[in-house]
């Protein structure tokens, strides 16, 4: 491609401290060495799910797949980029891609590995991360790809997976054979993903615990079997053996429901922090019932291409995917922005819980389309 490229522009947060946030320019990185794709960054979504990676930034490494300035981090984010400029043979330029992106206006990679269903960054900058987030995926050859659903692959599609593994790997321990599946931070849609497929497998209850501004927007989704607020943890069931999956990472609840349940609750995992600023690492620890459990996506996805198959876990993930994708039509609403007031403003609505549970934020940093 031969038309000039606007500055480079990268959102950056300061790791010790979220709320301070800056944007740095800088020439386009036109100059490639060679075995090298240049990605314009066209759009990406961002969620509560993405503030969830600056808190594992360094204990699962997020913040190591775009390298910043020291004491900066570039938060990743599920998007679709362009290739603009290629010295690598298995790249052609005008090649649109799904994968992990910066939030900024170009990205550069060094594919190990490049056909026509799969493109890895082997950076060495990325030894040793989950090769999931590695790999950026050709809109042309990816089954899973529908343009009349663009927006939903940015905003759900990661998130679902995430909830697709979870209750995969509760479904392979029979779900301790629990009764009820709590699930925190209920409006989220990586929690609104989890309940469609709990309640798909119809194994046991989906349980959604939510704020108290949140209980209509969930009550209304259709896919819980129940739901309460954070308040009425106590009036719970506690008699019947159940399941709790944190999606909020909020210490008090996750000590409400331990002390509640007790030895009744059979399995407490943690996937997310939507309640980040109520965490507490060290509040998990002297819990009655369950120690918490960490649940890492890819390991999960690991195991499945050995049990299944590559070609076997992508169609029932996908199979899965579509039945899902096709039923947030009925709720979920994009909002689409550009710029980068509009960034910040969504990012710091996001980092504290002020953006609606219905809205789906799909945003980008090219000054046109």
């Amino acid at each position: 491609m031969s038309e000039p490229l606007a500055e480079s522009l990268d959102f950056l947060v300061r790791k010790s401290d979220w709320k301070s946030t800056r944007f740095v320019e800088g020439p386009a990185p036109w100059e490639l060495p060679p075995g090298r794709v240049l990605f314009r960054v066209d759009r990406f979504a961002l969620t509560a799910n993405n503030i969830t990676y600056a808190l594992a930034g360094d204990s699962l490494g997020y913040w190591r797949f775009f390298p910043a300035p020291d004491g900066w981090g570039r938060i990743p984010v599920m998007g679709f980029g362009d290739v603009v400029r290629s010295t690598h043979p298995g790249v052609a330029e005008g090649t649109r891609c799904f994968g992990f992106f910066p939030m900024s206006r170009y990205l550069v990679i060094e594919p190990s590995r490049a056909t026509h269903e799969q493109i890895v960054d082997g950076a060495p900058h990325r030894a040793g991360l989950a090769p999931t987030y590695s790999q950026y995926t050709p809109v042309a050859g990816d089954p899973l790809y529908s343009a009349a659903h663009a927006d939903q692959h940015l905003l759900i599609r990661g998130l679902f997976l995430t909830s697709f593994l979870v209750e995969d790997w509760l479904s392979e321990r029979d779900y301790a054979g629990a009764r009820a599946v709590l699930i925190s931070s209920a409006s989220s849609k990586t929690s609104i993903a989890l309940a469609y497929q709990v309640s798909r497998a119809g194994r046991a209850k989906a349980v959604g615990l939510t704020s108290a501004r949140h209980v209509d927007f969930v009550k209304g989704l259709g896919f819980y079997d129940e739901v309460r607020t954070y308040d009425e943890i106590g009036s719970l069931p506690a008699s019947a053996t159940a399941v709790f999956v944190d999606m909020a990472g909020n210490a008090d609840v996750v000590r409400a429901i331990h002390e509640h349940y007790g030895s009744q609750l059979v399995v407490s995992c943690t996937v997310g922090a939507t309640h980040w600023s109520a965490a507490n690492p060290a509040a998990a620890s002297n819990l009655p019932g369950p120690k918490p459990e960490f649940f890492f996506a890819p390991a999960q996805i690991q195991k499945r291409v050995k049990d299944w198959g590559a070609d076997g876990f992508r169609q029932r993930a996908g199979d899965a995917w579509r039945v899902f994708r096709d039923a947030s039509d009925a709720w979920l609403h994009v909002v689409r922005s550009r710029g980068r007031e509009a960034l910040e403003r969504v990012y710091h609505d996001t980092l504290a819980g002020r953006t609606r549970p219905q809205d789906g934020h799909v945003l980008s940093l090219q000054e046109s389309a």
